[in-house]
């Protein structure tokens, strides 16, 4: 057996362990989309209600005083910015990143703090030596309700103490399973805006304790119910980008292993063709 069809035999085996793996992960990745995409969807209904219920609130008083309704002029803006543990997804990462520098250039890098969720985030942050205020790792697959309220905590924290004066989460929205877009919204200060639309209904409630209390009382979870639909959002988004992108590698290495088996097939017809060549020669040299 001659070197070239050897080295192309190698080649065909490693391509063939390597679709095993992109085949494998494109079905782990399948699996749990489906789970995640079942999160995004149960958890908008509770975003939904919780914002009800705020403007319910909000209608009952006329003028809406609470320190996370309050802008902080002057202070820089957190942006939390929140990307996968893992790679292997495309370009799921690399959008948010590309978003987050964006921002950065928009606002004045002297004027952003950040606040990084997910490993990637993290290193790429690491790599351009970009100090960062906090980071999480290790749930951006499966995200909890405490993972959310970690972020959210220490986000107010800060601009409650007046580090910040605005805050932004910049996250990859799942609209389907073939798009995801990234995103920034705005989530400190709460909007008041937002939360007074149900002034023109207003309901017909007794409250105890008092409104203002309750609405103090329900802000901040508000806030960890926005980080929480981020994180799931994205979460969703990974695993619809990773089952996409193995999808495509798997594809590829099927087009490879074709290609390397008709380079194999020539050099072993051409192996053929010269050992019968050589064969047909010593038989007409013995003849002569």
């Amino acid at each position: 057996m001659g070197a070239k069809l050897r080295e192309t035999r190698r080649r065909i085996r490693s391509i063939q362990s390597t679709k095993k793996i992109t085949k494998a992960m494109e079905l782990i990745a399948a699996s749990r989309i489906i789970r995640a995409e079942r999160r995004v969807r149960a958890s908008r209904p509770f975003s939904d209600r919780i914002g009800s219920v705020i403007r319910n609130l909000a209608a009952t008083t006329e003028r809406l005083e609470h320190p996370l309704l309050e802008r902080h002029e002057g202070a820089p803006t957190g942006l939390i910015v929140i990307t996968a543990d893992r790679g292997l997804a495309g370009a799921y990462n690399a959008n948010v990143l590309r978003l987050s520098e964006r921002t950065r250039r928009e606002l004045g890098a002297s004027n952003v703090l950040l606040y990084a969720v997910g490993r990637k985030a993290v290193s790429a942050f690491r790599f351009r030596r970009i100090p960062m205020e906090d980071q999480w790792v290790g749930f951006s697959e499966t995200p909890s309700y405490q993972d959310a309220q970690q972020v959210a905590e220490r986000v107010i924290d800060d601009f409650l103490g007046g580090r910040i004066g605005s805050a932004r989460i910049l996250y990859t929205e799942f609209a389907s399973m073939f798009t995801q877009r990234p995103v920034a919204v705005e989530v400190l200060p709460v909007s008041a805006e937002e939360i007074e639309g149900g002034r023109q209904y207003p309901p017909i409630y007794e409250f105890e304790p008092a409104p203002a209390d309750i609405l103090g009382q329900l802000l901040p979870t508000y806030i960890e119910v926005k980080v929480y639909q981020a994180l799931l959002e994205s979460a969703a988004s990974e695993h619809a980008a990773r089952r996409r992108a193995m999808s495509s590698a798997t594809e590829n290495a099927e087009e490879l292993i074709r290609f390397y088996t008709r380079v194999a097939n020539q050099a072993r017809q051409a192996e053929i063709t010269s050992e019968i060549a050589d064969i047909v020669g010593g038989a007409e040299a013995l003849r002569s």
